[in-house]
């Protein structure tokens, strides 16, 4: 695919700043399930992590569609971009909907790496993906908010400093339109009480959490926006998530067939390569095809992200797409190592662990498939 030199620049860094995290970094961590700390310092000290934040906030003032070419190179390079992509996607809404002082608070020590902006607090236990259903409630105490209620699979709360946080701010039976009376509240952790974060161990080293909120006091100034307006807020985030994800999940794809493509050529069985066999050729050129076919979705969906349009759908395909290329690749790349493929030492079991999440979240495929049916192709709602 033919890109700019300022993209071909960015692949170029990136990989170089890769290098230095080969895969014992990763498998070290992925045992301790513990946070990179040192490779999220590393992306933040060369601008990587500021890369959609505006120059006049101290960013690079990139478009999502090099933002993506980011978090491809990471994840082609073997790395794991999930404690990078939040910082990325939850600023992107700060950027369109927060007030100027607000930026000017948050946005240079973001940038500066003083500030890490990567906790978004929207799923709950009960509600999941409906999130009009939430239950967290904000009441409005004079000058400050009072919050009560849980989050789940908020991922990096422990290793943030600020919370995107999604509250309903009035009950869901006093509204007009069920899309309002969610409002979106940028939290800083570092200075509220009421607050208890639990990990939860997951299959992959993802630092998730479920997070209490007890009578949790922010001040009135943390609102994004306009009180009741939250969901339309986090919807534009959403779409650059989804995008992001796309990315990430074209880049594993990449490392899979290479990883694969490289074993074939030097594992020899019966006296010959194992590249030599169709039975492992087809797999390996089937997923490549796959790949590049969403690669171009998601390289659209960003283009129509960053000219202003509704990428809704575009999102959505982007996600969906990429993700079960991702996935078919992981399942490719180890059949083709088979037992290998188990072994820790080849990173290709820990990879294989982490690319199975995206095909469930931040939106599961069925639900990406509910929205074209509805949205795109005109079917009846059916939920």
């Amino acid at each position: 695919m033919h890109e700019s030199h300022e993209h071909d620049e960015i692949r170029r860094a990136v990989r170089a700043l890769c290098e230095e995290f080969p895969g014992e970094y990763w498998r070290a961590k992925d045992r301790e399930r513990a946070y990179p700390g040192e490779f999220v310092d590393a992306l933040t000290k060369a601008g990587f992590l500021a890369a959609l934040i505006p120059v006049e906030y101290g960013g690079s003032g990139l478009k999502l569609d090099a933002a993506a070419v980011i978090m491809e190179e990471i994840q082609a390079a073997g790395c794991n971009g999930a404690a990078a992509h939040a910082q990325m996607y939850v600023m992107n809404t700060l950027l369109r909907y927060g007030s100027e002082e607000q930026k000017q608070r948050y946005l240079p020590g973001i940038a500066a790496g003083e500030l890490r902006l990567q906790a978004f607090g929207v799923s709950e236990p009960t509600s999941g993906t409906d999130t009009l259903s939430l239950k967290t409630r904000a009441v409005r105490d004079g000058d400050e908010y009072v919050v009560n209620g849980q989050k789940i699979w908020t991922s990096r709360a422990e290793h943030s400093d600020l919370m995107a946080l999604l509250v309903r701010t009035t009950p869901r039976e006093e509204v007009a339109k069920k899309t309002e009376g969610l409002s979106l509240l940028l939290v800083d952790m570092r200075e509220v009480s009421g607050l208890t974060i639990k990990p939860i161990r997951t299959m992959m080293n993802h630092s998730t959490t479920e997070v209490f909120f007890d009578d949790m006091r922010v001040p009135a100034s943390a609102l994004i926006g306009e009180e009741g307006q939250g969901f339309r807020y986090i919807l534009s985030g959403m779409n650059a998530e989804r995008i992001l994800i796309a990315a990430e999940c074209i880049g594993d794809a990449k490392w899979f067939i290479e990883k694969a493509t490289d074993y074939a050529k030097e594992r020899g069985v019966f006296g010959r390569p194992i590249g030599k066999n169709q039975g492992i050729q087809f797999p390996i050129a089937r997923c490549y095809a796959q790949m590049r076919a969403a690669e171009l979705m998601v390289h659209h969906a960003a283009k129509v992200y960053d000219q202003g349009g509704n990428a809704g759908s575009e999102a959505n395909m982007a996600k969906m797409l990429a993700s079960e290329a991702s996935w078919a690749a992981a399942d490719m790349c180890v059949q083709t190592h088979g037992g290998f493929g188990f072994a820790e030492e080849y990173d290709v079991e820990r990879k294989f662990r982490e690319a199975r999440l995206y095909t469930v979240a931040p939106i599961s495929t069925n639900l990406i498939l509910s929205y074209l049916a509805e949205h795109v192709l005109g079917l009846p709602r059916s939920y």
